[in-house]
């Protein structure tokens, strides 16, 4: 038993450690691009921020899709049904396409019509619109990295992607700098440039990647209606999940808001330095999305609940580890990113309020990773309303809005949010109905 769980163990942070790092990179290439327009004013700045965010929203309206590769391309390989994963991943290539041209399309007719209503001034859209028009000319390329990655790590395979992702932020270096500013030869296109290199750059990931999945792709063009049906109730959750999500996080900063430019500025950057401990934690719950997924496909109940159970502790050990850090130095941290002293006041009360939520932020994520794993991600979906739309939008209305109290109450709300969420997970998952679900009952045997 101790050496089985030794495996586990060993398994865990082989397919996790690789995602943190991919996680990271995935942060780092919209970091490099605002930092390599800096020189060309705030005015560009914003004009770069603005088109990340309308591409940022885009792509949670497709979340689901490359969680269903995940989910269904792990099943499938624990099952050992070879035939079935080529097939899945064809057609899960095949609906990226038809769904990422949508978009594109989608995107590029509504991108002025969105920052208006965003309420971006006429010079920042002057700048941004040819911008972003690139990001969403590209965005095919982003949702094939995101689904090509999520079928290799459906298979266990989470150092390729990392790899492609290395690739992906060195070339957009190389590309966008000279781009950006007319050096070695090359015309200076401004924040244009920016938007060229990452369609280049994604796009020579994206060659990389598929190289790597050519011998799990089928040439059989047979509609297969069945894997399309488990993708999408696989996904189609998910995506919806993602949108309640972000919706809430609209409402939640509005009501921040109405405390004043320093609260605004002390979340922002709190969220900043918090950011780097959902690294590990989205690092074990794909880790434990990827092995129950293959161990359910196999029947294996036992080893999918010890590996559940593994990548938990592995992330609550790793998130307390940061929690530690929020709680006894947050000046520290902050004084890296302002040296506002009113801002790193405020902001102290922030990290230490989400110090206290680490442990239950680890536990909502691989939670919500083994449930996925399982095909659970309609139950998933509504803990997460409940806990955003039942529990902290409503606490913070009423502690903002209502009795006018103090931004820490308001900020309390979040702990109040995912406690309620660690425990629906908890529950869900220690009532085994997850063991009912039947992501691949349709799909045909090897």
């Amino acid at each position: 038993m101790a050496s089985s769980i030794a495996q586990i163990r060993k398994s865990v942070l082989t397919l996790a450690l690789p995602v943190t790092v991919s996680s990271l990179l995935q942060r780092t290439e919209g970091i490099l691009a605002v930092f390599l327009v800096g020189g060309l004013g705030a005015t560009s700045i914003a004009a770069v921020g603005l088109g990340q965010l309308l591409a940022f929203i885009a792509t949670t309206l497709v979340s689901g899709l490359s969680v269903g590769a995940n989910v269904l391309i792990a099943q499938l390989w624990g099952a050992r049904r070879s035939k079935d994963v080529e097939e899945a991943a064809t057609h899960l290539l095949g609906l990226a396409g038809i769904v990422s041209c949508g978009l594109a399309v989608f995107g590029l007719l509504l991108n002025r019509p969105a920052m208006e209503l965003l309420g971006a001034g006429q010079e920042v859209m002057t700048r941004a619109l040819p911008y972003s028009n690139l990001i969403f000319l590209f965005i095919p390329c982003t949702i094939f990295l995101q689904v090509l990655s999520s079928i290799l790590q459906g298979t266990g395979d989470t150092k390729t992607p990392m790899y492609a992702l290395i690739g992906v932020n060195l070339l957009y270096l190389l590309i966008a700098y000279p781009l950006i500013y007319g050096r070695w030869g090359l015309p200076q296109l401004g924040i244009t440039g920016a938007g060229v290199a990452v369609g280049l750059a994604e796009g020579a990931g994206d060659v990389y990647l598929l190289w790597h999945c050519r011998t799990l792709l089928s040439w059989n063009w047979q509609l297969r209606r069945d894997l399309l049906r488990s993708a999408w109730h696989i996904g189609a959750p998910v995506s919806g999940e993602r949108m309640f999500q972000q919706a809430g996080i609209m409402v939640y900063t509005k009501i921040v808001l109405l405390y004043g430019t320093v609260s605004y500025a002390a979340h922002q950057v709190g969220l900043s330095i918090e950011s780097l401990s959902f690294l590990p934690g989205y690092g074990f719950a794909i880790a434990a999305s990827t092995m129950v997924g293959q161990s359910i496909g196999a029947g294996k109940y036992v080893r999918a609940k010890l590996e559940n159970w593994e990548a938990n502790r592995l992330a609550s050990i790793a998130m307390a580890s940061m929690g530690v850090l929020f709680f006894f130095f947050p000046y520290a941290l902050l004084r890296a990113f302002t040296g506002d002293e009113a801002v790193i006041e405020l902001g102290t009360v922030f990290l230490r309020i989400v110090a206290v939520l680490q442990i239950p932020l680890a536990l909502t994520m691989v939670l919500a990773g083994s449930l996925r794993g399982a095909g659970d991600t309609r139950f998933i979906m509504w803990a997460t309303t409940v806990g955003m739309w039942g529990v902290r939008v409503p606490l913070a209305l009423i502690a903002g809005l209502w009795l006018s109290l103090d931004i820490f109450f308001v900020w309390s709300a979040m702990i109040a949010d995912w406690t309620v969420r660690m425990g629906l997970l908890l529950w869900r998952y220690r009532s085994e109905r997850w063991k009912a679900i039947r992501v691949i009952r349709e799909a045909h045997t090897a």
